[in-house]
């Protein structure tokens, strides 16, 4: 019985301290100042009304020109001709075509072509190359199974290619 009486009593002390509180914000909140015009505002709230005029402004340093805005994309728009590469079998050139500052074409310029093992791997391989080339717009490509010699000179090939098209 003493608990339940105790939770009523705190239960009312909390409310009615929460009316109290809620009655003193809306008197306050209609409360006004009446300012008289010919009197300082200063004066009003206590303030001293001896104002000093501010510091007058510092100047600004005008702000170093921007440098002029890079080109988009990574690369500089033109056919890029990498070095010869040695793939073993036979060497492997490519010449990277930059488009929008992307790599837009990888064409081959050499490849192994002496023997027919050699032309059935390149034909199975160098599309593959070209592609990845294109979507990674970059050398960064994996190695074709199987054409691991000429996907390395590719590799080699189109970097030289592309460090001469570098912004």
């Amino acid at each position: 019985m003493k608990k339940i009486l105790f939770s009523f009593l705190l239960i009312g002390s909390f409310a009615t301290y929460a009316l109290y509180v809620r009655q003193s914000a809306q008197n306050s909140a209609h409360t006004s100042i009446a300012v008289d015009k010919k009197q300082p505002v200063a004066s009003i709230v206590g303030v001293a009304a001896d104002f000093s005029p501010p510091p007058a402004p510092t100047p600004v340093p005008a702000a170093p020109p921007l440098p002029p805005p890079k080109p988009k994309g990574r690369y500089r728009n033109g056919a890029f001709t990498g070095d010869i590469m040695d793939a073993y079998y036979g060497n492997v050139q490519v010449d990277a075509v930059i488009k929008g500052g992307g790599v837009s074409d990888v064409q081959f310029l050499d490849h192994p072509q002496d023997r027919s093992r050699s032309i059935a791997i390149n034909e199975y391989a160098m599309p593959i190359l070209t592609s990845e080339a294109i979507q990674a717009q970059s050398a960064n490509v994996d190695v074709v199974s199987g054409a691991t010699a000429t996907s390395d000179a590719f590799v080699q090939s189109l970097r030289s290619a592309l460090a001469q098209a570098k912004n």
